[in-house]
């Protein structure tokens, strides 16, 4: 798929969700909260809980967890509001932050400060969306596959996905967001586990940086990812 950021390194970005595991967990468990509060409890009839599940179980969050996680949702008195925010990274890569928040105020400052250390900018809403495409992405690591490449694809075409690319370590099938949810089901069903499902923003051309600007896009990235109410970073800078 062109501009999107590909599993180039499957063991270092394991060994980076490893690290910050806890913090990904209390960021899902917020997605689980706002999912309840819009649908309800029951992910048969609450098609973005299921969603949610998808994503928390491709990030390793054990079941107990998850369950534990809807039973609390259910009778929380927390409310979060889901924003997003567009702006520029180095050399004007265009940057979306989606983030969950319970003061606008505060994320919103938090978010700016973090674009002016790296010596971005935080621009208007729509400035840099047009970029990107909405899309369902499902990743899935070779050699935890228990299918053969060909039946996989053919698989998840039938279910209705869009495209299927085959690299050295993964698969990566990409599908409408409409689509997802039965895609994504289809191939849960056939016990196909992911190390990424969700639909995602993908940009449809990339930048490439040079080493200066790289470490200062990494520095952007790291910071916002640092903050509590930030739940998804895109970016159409082309990673090597």
């Amino acid at each position: 798929m062109s501009g999107h950021s590909k599993w180039h390194n499957i063991q270092a970005k394991k060994g980076k969700a490893d690290a910050a595991k806890g913090k990904v967990f209390t960021k899902l468990g917020r997605e689980l909260l706002i999912a309840v509060k819009e649908g309800g409890p029951d992910p048969a009839g609450n098609s973005k809980l299921k969603g949610v599940i998808a994503k928390c179980k491709a990030a390793n969050m054990p079941n107990d967890t998850i369950n534990n996680a809807i039973k609390k949702a259910s009778t929380s008195n927390e409310n979060y509001e889901e924003i997003t925010y567009e702006g520029y990274g180095p050399n004007g890569v265009a940057v979306i932050v989606e983030a969950s928040t319970d003061n606008k105020n505060r994320t919103a400052a938090d978010v700016r400060h973090v674009f002016d250390k790296a010596g971005g900018n935080l621009g208007t809403t729509g400035c840099v969306s047009y970029l990107f495409n909405k899309k369902g992405i499902i990743v899935i690591e070779k050699e935890t596959a228990n299918i053969e490449e060909d039946e996989l694809m053919m698989l998840a075409l039938e279910a209705g996905a869009e495209d299927f690319e085959s690299s050295e370590e993964i698969y990566e099938i990409t599908t409408e967001p409409s689509d997802f949810s039965q895609v994504r089901e289809k191939l849960e069903e056939s016990g196909l586990e992911f190390l990424e499902a969700e639909v995602q923003m993908v940009p449809t051309t990339t930048i490439t940086l040079d080493e200066k600007a790289q470490e200062k896009m990494e520095r952007l990235i790291e910071n916002l990812e640092e903050l509590d109410d930030v739940a998804n970073i895109y970016h159409n800078w082309e990673q090597e």
